[in-house]
């Protein structure tokens, strides 16, 4: 069997893995130019259900890696007015391990077959029922199974499922990483709250891995090479509905909406990492009516997209992969097995983007409830 994945995010390249452990062929399509063309650097919660499903499609001599690189969910989950003080609780956080997007990506990508500046421009299910995937550019790809793993703007869904499209919540945020350095210690209760402002909320979040991932890597496992990252603090300040950047840089943006906060936040901001801010929109993807089961398929975000509020969209991206791992590898017809994914990843992709969206409220500020 031959499985053609567009999209070299989470989703795609934990199911690659997992298929190359099983013997399957699985070739990575990528539409950026370079893997590292986009920004990647935030953290991740991965809950128990998203951490075993990562770790059954990794090599097990990659697990004490893994394990290392890590890091452990812990805080308070209040809320705080901008001098620190308490003015409330958030609902009680859920076991989870946290992860860096981008370590955990360069984890993923090794040893896979990733061909980069792929940008998809359509698809034809052959006479002989394999699935010819066109790119823009450069020669097309024949495989037995084609999976979308291409997020939000997928361009597989736009053939496949072309009447589900993104929904814009309005709600937009900067993001962006400090390095944990000693004097953000004291912040540690905000780790995990919400700092309600003036017409925005500032979330923090800190990365504290159990080794240092270049380290652990040259330690377990020789062959990954994992970026050379520390400790840090991961911030998202949301903004008012539909609020833009303007002309300001992300830091200049969120910096100007502090007047008054405490020095160690506003202090936070400004010694972030350039490189590791944007502005981002949050979109969801709601599953619709589901298609005849083929040879062609959805995976993450490319089908069920959540708002980042609800803790659940890399969790759920990594269940597919497994899940259609599983199915490709012990049911006996391909049909048979997308099928089998597809009935149940539309059941609990739909209710993980119902999640996200009911969570939401809490973490916007007062005047966008």
């Amino acid at each position: 069997m031959r499985v053609s994945v567009i999209g070299a995010g989470l989703g795609g390249l934990c199911l690659a893995q997992g298929l190359r452990g099983a013997g399957i062929e699985a070739k990575v399509f990528e539409r950026d130019a370079e893997i590292t063309a986009r920004f990647q650097g935030y953290r991740l919660m991965l809950n128990p259900v998203g951490f075993d499903a990562l770790r059954g499609c990794l090599p097990r001599r990659w697990h004490p890696l893994l394990d290392a690189v890590v890091g452990d969910a812990h805080g308070e989950r209040l809320i705080l007015d901008p001098r620190l003080n308490r003015i409330g609780e958030l609902e009680p956080g859920r076991d989870a391990i946290v992860v860096d997007r981008d370590v955990l990506r360069h984890l993923l990508l090794t040893g896979l077959t990733v061909h980069t500046g792929a940008a998809l421009t359509g698809y034809d299910v052959l006479a002989d029922g394999r699935v010819e995937a066109r790119f823009a550019g450069r020669d097309p790809a024949v495989a037995d199974l084609l999976v979308g793993a291409d997020g939000v703007n997928s361009a597989v869904r736009s053939v496949l499922s072309p009447r589900t499209i993104p929904t814009d919540t309005g709600v937009r945020f900067v993001i962006g990483r400090t390095p944990l350095t000693e004097q953000f210690t004291g912040l540690s209760r905000a780790f995990g709250s919400k700092i309600a402002g003036d017409g925005v909320s500032l979330l923090l979040g800190a990365m504290r891995f159990r080794t240092p991932p270049r380290e652990a890597a040259e330690a377990l496992a020789p062959e990954v090479t994992l970026p050379d990252i520390h400790d840090y603090v991961r911030w998202a300040m949301i903004l008012p509905p539909n609020g833009s950047l303007g002309t300001e840089t992300p830091q200049e943006a969120a910096l100007s909406r502090m007047p008054g906060w405490h020095p160690d936040l506003c202090a936070l901001i400004e010694q972030s990492d350039p490189d590791n801010s944007t502005l981002l929109s949050i979109r969801v993807v709601e599953p619709g009516q589901r298609w005849t089961p083929g040879p062609v398929t959805l995976l993450g975000d490319a089908i069920h997209a959540t708002s980042p509020t609800g803790g659940n969209g890399a969790n759920t991206a990594l269940r597919d992969a497994d899940l259609l791992r599983r199915a490709l590898t012990t049911t006996p017809t391909l049909v048979d097995a997308v099928d089998d994914y597809e009935r149940h990843m539309f059941d609990y992709g739909a209710e993980a983007v119902r999640l996200s969206l009911g969570a939401l409220p809490a973490y916007t500020p007062q005047n966008q409830q």
